[in-house]
């Protein structure tokens, strides 16, 4: 079903799903962006489907709302333990179609990456209703149609704002009752990006070369980047943390253990009991981030972890393009 909308009418749609669900999308923070006059995008709840950045790519990725910076795991008292019980509401979450496939890339690590799954990670997950934003053109730095993941039909719900109104297709038949009555019929459907300006090449090899494991291309990296982490941590697809325990000052027997996010990028990230680091060089990180992501991640689950989104390219301070190091990898093999 399909149907459009005035956004009034819509508005009135989601304040009545704030009991049931946290409603999540890409909101404009003024003033808050990487230098003092600029403004950040990121993802924060809505009450208002007005507060929706439509026409520009978030500064960093939805993955904190299922995949939280920091999340507490369980108590310890002595030697007892107490789960953190979850109590959240559901969750409803505005994104565009390379942000889905990213999300189902953290669904193959947490979820589908040995017999275990990650039980913290599933808690959020499973609560998860995704509402699809149609791109209506390409942004900076992105190649979602290179890695493929510039279409879905992992949705719900999918939205094209036009003007004061919106065209919105029901997918999921629970959400049908929610708009009867509030819109005229109409034939919709989204439409996808089907060209970006930046084309990549990833290598295409059921081995990798061992030659390239000290090939040259890398030092340049152990010039130019400085382990800030912004890659990893405004990547959708990234899912690296450590853990941590807290003791209370109160009483050293009692605390807390949570996870943070981290990356591999990050100075110590790999660091091991005993003094040992297995990659002590930026060149190394960001060969091992490169080939994780386009040959590793591929190997097992048969798709790139990179879906393109270029926000990696778009947080560096050093100018460093992921794209443009995925083609110099190609090239060279």
């Amino acid at each position: 079903m399909s149907v459009m909308v005035e956004g009034g009418k819509l508005d009135k749609i989601i304040l009545g799903l704030n009991s049931e669900y946290d409603i999540y999308a890409p909101v404009l923070k003024e003033k808050r962006g990487r230098f003092s006059d600029t403004d950040l995008i990121k993802y924060d709840k809505i009450s208002s489907i007005e507060e929706i950045v439509w026409d520009k790519k978030s500064t960093y990725s939805p993955k904190e709302i299922i995949f939280p910076i920091t999340q507490r795991l369980f108590y310890f008292t002595g030697d007892k333990q107490t789960e953190v019980i979850d109590n959240s509401k559901k969750t409803m979450i505005f994104l565009r179609a390379c942000d889905i496939n990213g999300i189902s890339r953290l669904d193959d690590i947490f979820l589908k990456n040995g017999i275990e799954k990650d039980v913290y990670y599933q808690r959020l997950r499973e609560k998860v209703t995704f509402v699809l934003m149609e791109c209506s053109s390409s942004f900076d730095n992105c190649f979602c149609v290179s890695m493929n993941t510039n279409k879905t039909d992992n949705y719900s719900i999918a939205m094209r704002k036009d003007k004061d109104q919106y065209l919105v297709e029901i997918k999921d038949e629970k959400y049908n009752d929610l708009f009867k009555d509030k819109g005229g019929k109409v034939d919709f459907q989204p439409q996808f990006i089907e060209e970006n300006a930046i084309k990549v090449t990833t290598p295409d090899v059921e081995e990798m070369p061992q030659t390239i494991y000290n090939h040259e291309m890398w030092d340049e990296y152990n010039a130019r980047c400085t382990s800030c982490g912004r890659c990893n941590t405004t990547c959708i697809g990234c899912s690296c943390f450590t853990s941590t325990d807290i003791a209370y000052e109160e009483n050293e027997e009692v605390g807390e253990r949570r996870r943070c996010w981290s990356g591999c990028q990050v100075d110590g990230y790999s660091n091991m009991a005993g003094g040992h680091e297995f990659r002590k060089t930026k060149a190394s990180r960001m060969r091992f981030k490169t080939l994780h992501k386009v040959y590793d991640f591929k190997k097992r689950f048969n798709k790139n972890m990179c879906v393109g989104c270029g926000r990696c390219d778009d947080n560096c301070p050093e100018y460093i393009s992921f794209s443009k190091c995925i083609n110099k990898l190609t090239e060279i093999i």
